[in-house]
């Protein structure tokens, strides 16, 4: 009989299926315990998966990876992102380290220092500009051409990434991360083609509600956005944890025909025009 674990998880009780049995994965990004990679990672070790965790060698200094890494049994790869030997050696070693070819990554990495540096949109500096785009956007093919080339991933894996609705609307607060993620998602589409058709992989992006991560929580005025967001989604934020198990299912097997769609995890705020909590907060 299958193990059914039960879990808490945002004070719903939820089961895991060993919905990913038997699949071998690569997840990028997990800085602390409030990132969302730090969460798929668990979900995903819930769920039955093995996996190696990478992240770039600064990052991992300043986080907490090889708690996690204990947590799920993993093994650590430091890779830059932008560096394609780097992301080689990373598909190789992670082969070798699981016993075949992947099933599934995340790329969970974002990074501009044009909001790091408060720097206004209408000014901004181009050399930030196209490191943001080399990291949060450029690592994203550079992940998927070097997967590509190894012939890494088995046929109908799934690759996700997280990237956010600024990518469709303005958005004052997110300034150069709003382009870099359009060029995220037009990856996903173009190379979800490609890709799909050479090997049936699946390559989505997923469009998160704010979130209250390390990462996020380094735009200004992020708290009060996330409270105006709240209040327009019919069923609240969706949470760190919600995103992993959304990922967790477009890892599965149940999803096996879903490819090149930036998928809206919001709570229902993109289909929102305004709530009438935001009308009440406004005439008070």
């Amino acid at each position: 009989m299958q193990l059914i674990m039960l879990y808490l998880c945002d004070k719903s009780k939820l089961m895991a299926y060993n919905l990913l049995k038997g699949k071998r994965g690569i997840i990028t990004g997990a800085l602390d315990e409030n990132s969302i990679a730090w969460k798929v990672a668990q979900r995903a070790h819930e769920e039955g998966a093995v996996f190696t965790l990478t992240n770039a060698p600064i990052a991992m200094r300043m986080g907490e990876i090889n708690k996690l890494a204990e947590a799920t049994g993993s093994k650590i790869i430091p890779a830059d992102a932008t560096s394609v030997d780097d992301l080689t050696k990373l598909y190789t070693e992670s082969m070798d380290v699981l016993g075949g070819k992947i099933d599934f990554v995340l790329h969970s990495i974002g990074m501009s220092v044009n909001i790091r540096k408060n720097i206004p949109y209408t000014e901004l500096n181009y050399d930030f500009y196209n490191k943001g785009i080399d990291v949060s956007a450029m690592s994203f093919h550079k992940m998927l051409a070097v997967a590509h080339k190894l012939d890494a991933l088995n046929e109908h894996a799934s690759v996700v990434a997280l990237t956010y609705i600024a990518a469709q609307r303005a958005y004052p607060f997110y300034t150069d991360m709003a382009d870099i993620k359009a060029m995220l998602e037009s990856i996903a589409r173009t190379f979800g083609y490609h890709y799909g058709k050479a090997k049936k992989v699946r390559i989505n992006t997923v469009s998160q509600s704010p979130t209250k991560t390390t990462a996020g929580g380094g735009i200004k005025g992020f708290n009060e956005f996330y409270e105006f967001a709240n209040m327009q989604s019919p069923l609240g934020n969706a949470s760190a944890d919600d995103c992993a198990n959304y990922c967790v299912s477009l890892f599965s097997d149940l999803t096996r025909m879903v490819t090149m769609q930036n998928l809206l995890h919001d709570g229902g705020y993109s289909s929102t025009g305004v709530s009438q909590e935001q009308l009440n907060a406004l005439i008070k």
